[in-house]
C-alpha cells in the first residue's frame, strides 16, 4: 500500500483527491493537513473534505507530523507559496511529492528545482491525462503546420482562480513556442489599443474568467482559407485527481529531480 499524505484537504482539489484516494486500490492515506489557522485543522479528514463520512483520521496543520506517520508521497494542490515550503520539508525527510499547484514565479520554481535535487517532484500545472495528451498533440501539430498559422492560446476558468493565464495555458504557449522555434518575447499576454498589424512570430494567450467553469484551452491556428482548433474541456475535477494519483504511484520509483505529467505517461517516449 503506497502510503500518501494529501495537503489543503478541505479546498476543491483536496477533497476531490481525499475522496478518490479513499477507492484507489494500492493505496492508502495516511495523513492530511491544512493551513494553520483554518477551520478543518483538528477536524475528521472525512468531515472537512465534505464527504459522506468520517475517516478517522485528524486534519494537521504540520506536513512533518503527518509525513511522521510513515508516508511515502506528499500529494499538494495548495499555492505556489505553500507547495515551495511542503517541498523544502519534504526534501529534508526524503519523501517525494507530486504538485499540481500553479502560480509559480522564477524564484519560486527555483527553490521547488533546488528541493528535486534530493528527492523526485512531479510538477505538472495540469495533471490530467486528456490535457497533457492535448499538449503534446499541439506540439505536433505546430511544427508541422509550421510557419503559415498563426497561433493563439485561450483558456477559461472559473471566478474563484487566482493565477491568470492558468498554468496550463502557459504550458502550451511554452510547448507551441519551442516546436515553432520562438521565445518566451514572442508571447502576447494582452492587446489594447493601436497596436497595428499582428506579427507573424506572436503566440497570443488570453484568458477568461466567469462562473464555474473547471477549465478549458483552446489551441487555435489560423491559416489562409481554414482554421485548425484543439480543445479540451474539463467538467470535473476528478480527472485531475485520478492524475495525480497515477503520479503519485510513479514517483515513488523515480530519482531525484522535477518531472512533468509527460514522463508519468510516457509521452516523451513517444513523441
Amino acid at each position: 500500500m503506497l502510503r500518501t499524505v494529501i495537503t489543503g484537504v478541505s479546498g476543491r482539489m483536496g477533497s476531490t483527491l481525499l475522496r478518490l484516494a479513499r477507492s484507489t486500490p494500492g493505496l492508502t492515506v495516511v495523513g492530511a493537513t491544512s493551513r494553520t489557522g483554518s477551520p478543518a485543522v483538528g477536524q475528521d479528514a472525512g468531515t472537512a473534505a465534505r464527504l459522506s463520512d468520517p475517516l478517522g483520521l485528524a486534519v494537521l496543520d504540520d506536513l512533518g507530523k503527518a509525513i511522521d506517520a510513515g508516508a511515502q508521497v506528499v500529494i499538494d494542490f495548495t499555492s505556489a507559496e505553500a507547495s515551495v515550503e511542503h517541498a523544502r520539508l519534504c526534501a529534508v525527510r526524503g519523501v517525494p511529492m507530486v504538485i499540481g499547484s500553479t502560480g509559480f514565479s522564477p524564484d519560486t520554481r527555483s527553490e521547488v528545482a533546488s528541493a528535486s535535487m534530493s528527492i523526485p517532484i512531479v510538477l505538472a500545472p495540469n495533471t490530467s491525462v486528456g490535457v497533457n495528451v492535448v499538449i503534446q498533440v499541439a506540439a505536433e501539430l505546430a511544427r508541422v503546420l509550421g510557419e503559415g498559422f498563426d497561433v493563439e492560446v485561450l483558456e477559461t476558468h472559473h471566478n474563484k482562480k487566482k493565477d491568470a493565464p492558468s498554468g496550463t495555458a502557459l504550458r502550451l504557449a511554452e510547448v507551441l513556442a519551442q516546436s515553432l522555434g520562438r521565445t518566451s518575447d514572442d508571447l502576447v499576454f494582452a492587446r489594447k489599443g493601436w497596436l497595428g498589424a499582428r506579427a507573424p512570430q506572436e503566440i497570443g494567450v488570453q484568458a477568461l474568467r466567469g462562473g464555474d467553469v473547471v477549465g478549458e484551452h483552446t489551441v487555435f491556428f489560423f491559416g489562409e482559407g481554414e482554421r485548425v482548433e484543439l480543445t479540451h474541456r474539463a467538467t470535473s475535477r476528478d480527472q485531475f485527481a485520478k492524475g495525480a494519483l497515477r503520479a503519485a504511484n510513479w514517483v515513488v520509483a523515480q530519482r531525484p529531480g522535477i518531472y512533468d505529467m509527460a514522463d508519468v505517461l510516457g509521452l516523451k517516449r513517444t513523441a
